[in-house]
């Protein structure tokens, strides 16, 4: 199934007081195994952005004059989405922005139904203790080192980990074998174990060759 990790950055708290997105982010995975395909716009608000909203992001007016419209890349982003599995930390705050954006433009707006808030998921698995995406990350090992601010971009990735460790899941990964052998060599066929070791012996030469090799081309034994 396809998912969706999706933040965005605005100029404040509430849609409904004035204020505007000015970054979207979207990271599409196949069963949380991360497809390639990605989303990202900074946009411009058409306002003033707080200081307050620059601390926490970066983007001042200035820099995002020379970007797109919501509306400009509405369609693109609607698209990207469709039928689609979203997974957003706080759904409500980006949805209320979201929703928002879309209703002013005429375009169908996003269901809560269609969405996954991770941070209902983390309050489940952890009451009473902090569920912010930052601490999330600390309490599960992941790397913070690379956010100095927010960016959507990068929450989206660091959410889809957060995920992974909510659902008590590990990193998917590749089988690229049918069999798949034992730790200890054997294979599992008919419910019996076969084992496929074999002994291989060397000649004097290739041995010499093995001593003579770790006499000319290991210097120092550092264990």
């Amino acid at each position: 199934m396809s998912e969706i990790f999706l933040d965005t950055e605005t100029t404040g708290l509430s849609f409904k007081e004035g204020h505007k997105i000015v970054e979207i982010a979207c990271i599409e995975t196949e069963d949380l195994i991360p497809t390639n395909k990605i989303f990202h716009k900074l946009i411009n608000p058409l306002r003033d952005v707080p200081e307050e909203a620059f601390k926490v992001h970066g983007y001042n007016e200035e820099f995002l004059s020379t970007k797109e419209t919501f509306e400009q890349i509405s369609d693109e982003f609607i698209d990207f989405i469709k039928n689609k599995k979203i997974i957003i930390h706080n759904a409500s705050f980006d949805l209320g922005f979201l929703n928002g954006e879309l209703s002013k433009i005429n375009k169908t707006t996003m269901k809560n139904s269609e969405v996954v808030d991770s941070l209902e998921v983390a309050r489940n698995k952890f009451p009473g203790t902090s569920n912010s995406l930052d601490a999330l990350c600390k309490r599960f090992n992941i790397d913070l080192t690379r956010r100095s601010k927010h960016n959507a971009l990068l929450d989206c990735e660091l959410l889809r980990e957060v995920y992974i460790n909510l659902l008590g899941a590990k990193e998917p990964k590749f089988n690229l074998s049918s069999t798949s052998p034992n730790l200890n060599g054997s294979n599992l066929i008919n419910g019996k174990e076969t084992y496929n070791k074999k002994i291989l012996t060397i000649s004097d030469v290739e041995s010499e060759n093995h001593k003579s090799f770790l006499k000319s081309e290991i210097k120092k034994n550092f264990y």
